[in-house]
């Protein structure tokens, strides 16, 4: 890979919204990954000695897991959507060398990791933590800015027009297409929730607005897109 491919591999990486997390208890509601990553990659630089890097999420596996909270899903699953059910994390940090043990540096950023996702609503039962390298000090720069938000759809949907009374939706988004996208007995609406509301509250009064306007024959889903 030239140095050109990997710049672009980064630009798409940031801008891309990944898998869509199923939001815990909020059914039918989706958050894309790269909300949750930069929320966790943010929550996990506050810790002392550590330097966040690459952060994936996915579905845990195991014997000893959970039953998922919705066995068999009562909603479509989106494209590129995992179904409900437990997630997993999986992290990687630098961390500081000196001045305070590698075990404690890491047990803080697992705690912190699974304390955002918990914020966000996702159903993290773990999180995998990989220390790529040690540091004699921690660096200059901060976590990267969050990505920057694409400009807010004109829509006049009443199924859309009603998502954005709700408190906590910040704007409608077509990260994933159009706001407001009707398929055959679906309708799928996407949106931006401003920071300072939980994610999962507001998709499910969002999913609920939107039930309200859309035909009483259809499933109703919605995804969380951006945190601004």
């Amino acid at each position: 890979m030239t140095m050109g491919d990997g710049w672009t591999a980064a630009v798409r990486d940031r801008l891309a919204p990944g898998r869509l997390l199923p939001l815990g208890a909020a059914a039918g509601a989706w958050l894309a990954e790269r909300a949750a990553r930069e929320a966790l990659v943010r929550a996990a630089a506050g810790v002392r000695g550590a330097v966040p890097g690459r952060l994936r999420i996915g579905a845990a596996t195991g014997p000893d897991l959970p039953d998922p909270p919705f066995p068999d899903p009562p909603f479509p699953v989106p494209p590129g959507g995992l179904a409900p059910g437990p997630l997993r994390i999986e992290a990687e940090f630098a961390a500081v060398a000196v001045g305070r043990p590698l075990p404690e540096t890491a047990e803080e950023v697992r705690a912190v990791l699974l304390a955002a996702a918990t914020e966000l609503g996702l159903a993290v039962t773990e999180a995998d933590l990989r220390v790529t390298h040690l540091l004699e000090e921690a660096p200059a720069d901060g976590p990267a800015p969050p990505s920057p938000g694409r400009g807010v759809p004109a829509t006049d949907d009443p199924v859309a027009l009603a998502v954005l009374l709700v408190p906590g939706v910040a704007a409608v988004t077509e990260a994933l297409g159009p706001p407001v996208l009707r398929t055959r007995g679906a309708v799928r609406v996407e949106f931006a929730v401003a920071a300072d509301h939980p994610p999962a509250e507001v998709a499910r009064a969002a999913r609920a607005a939107a039930a309200a306007e859309a035909p009483a024959d259809v499933a109703v889903t919605v995804v969380v897109t951006e945190v601004r």
